[in-house]
């Protein structure tokens, strides 16, 4: 038998001292600056926190305009409240901490007004003094300077981020960044995120997308006429929500179609419709109701508007999955109706918007969608529904839109908002 031979012994290998040195002297740093960095975030750092308040408006008496938030009387109180509480911190010693506040309810109290108020703070995580403690203290010895409102303090508790969502999910108009205290289509746009316009709805016949509505409650939807010409089986209409037209985030079947009885194709006007949905869509972060302009709402020419849909790239082209957003201007309907535009076809029920130069637009998929302005408390109202125009995003050839505070009272008798 032949021996099997021996192992022979591996060569010893020597370790460069320096080498090891310079990966203790990078652990022992990397650690420190992790360690440095965890203590200074948990001692230093700050966190928003939220509160909420009522406040007793002395000077002013309750009327029965203050009981809608869509009233100009409401807006104008609610700006307000909000500026004079704003004026108050920005001149305390919580400067620095104060974030916004936000009014979310106006109520009656005997012939005074009761406004409910959220308000959102960012303090340090170390801060040991009560919070609550340090703002009634500032409100306390403000409030009796405040300049053109008298308002006494009643109560003044912390709510957390989520019960704040959730009061600010039952007013109209919010967006996602007020919480935290973007048939026809979007032509020069940019596509949406999820919740940036959460009133958005996808109207799908037979379960392809072919109009844009707009949520006004939990059981009603704004659309155009023209979307239901050919198309009036409610059990071929589904509602979607969310951003994508394929994985949509609650889906509604349609009960009743409340055409507007003076709809009138050849001139596209009281081109406006409304629809029932058989179940209550629930409310979310992301799905929620856009404000209803009051019937006497200034429309500004010149100012800027919000479209969204999801209607095609181009003219006779095909609609999009996800949710497209454009910025464009009102246009006085004078300018609207000049030779060179559409020469007198914009009566009083429509509304113009675009650029005078063309780019961006609405076009085929986006009929029926919301056309949207901001208010100066962040708040979004519905001005126009897409309605028709000349091709998409032609020089002087604007979007023309059905000018939703000439129906106001349509709406209200139908829709009961």
């Amino acid at each position: 038998m032949v021996p099997r031979p021996s192992r022979v012994p591996s060569a010893s290998r020597s370790v460069n001292p320096y080498i090891v040195c310079f990966v203790v002297i990078a652990v022992v740093a990397i650690l420190a600056v992790t360690t440095g960095l965890l203590v200074y975030f948990l001692a230093f750092g700050q966190k928003y926190y939220f509160y909420r308040s009522s406040f007793q408006i002395l000077n002013v008496q309750y009327s029965d305009e203050l009981s809608s938030q869509v009233i100009q009387e409401y807006r104008s109180l609610s700006g307000k409240i909000e500026s004079e509480i704003t004026r108050i911190f920005k001149e305390s010693n919580l400067r620095r901490q104060f974030i916004r506040a936000h009014v979310v309810g106006l109520r009656q109290s005997g012939t005074d007004v009761i406004g409910d108020i959220v308000m959102k703070f960012k303090f340090a995580r170390n801060n040991n003094e009560p919070s609550v403690k340090r703002i009634e203290s500032v409100l306390h010895q403000m409030l009796n300077n405040s300049g053109n409102l008298a308002m006494n303090t009643i109560d003044l508790t912390q709510i957390t981020h989520q019960d704040t969502e959730n009061i600010l999910t039952q007013e109209c108009g919010v967006r996602p960044d007020l919480i935290s205290l973007s048939a026809e289509r979007i032509i020069g746009g940019t596509k949406a995120k999820e919740g940036d316009w959460p009133w958005q709805v996808s109207l799908q016949w037979s379960n392809l997308h072919h109009c844009g509505g707009v949520l006004i409650s939990k059981e009603w939807i704004l659309t155009a006429a023209h979307c239901f010409r050919s198309r009036s089986d409610t059990l071929q209409w589904t509602a979607t929500f969310g951003i994508s037209t394929i994985i949509p985030k609650q889906r509604r079947g349609i009960r009743t179609i409340l055409i507007h009885n003076d709809y009138t194709p050849e001139t596209h006007e009281n081109d406006i419709a409304l629809l029932q949905l058989d179940r209550e869509v629930t409310f979310t972060r992301n799905i929620r109701t856009v404000c209803l302009p009051d019937a006497s709402q200034n429309i500004l020419p010149g100012s800027p508007a919000y479209v969204t849909g999801w209607g095609s790239q181009r003219y006779s082209g095909s609609p999009v999955p996800d949710l497209q957003q454009a910025r464009v201007n009102i246009i006085s309907n004078n300018v609207c109706n000049a030779p060179s535009s559409y020469n007198g076809a914009v009566l009083t029920g429509m509304l113009c918007a675009g650029l005078s130069q063309g780019g961006v637009d609405a076009c085929q998929g986006d009929s029926g969608g919301p056309l949207v302005q901001e208010d100066a408390r962040q708040l979004w109202f519905l001005v126009g529904i897409v309605s028709w125009g000349d091709q998409c995003a032609l020089p002087d050839k604007p979007g023309v839109y059905t000018l939703v505070t000439a129906y106001r009272e349509w709406i209200n008798q139908h829709a009961g908002i």
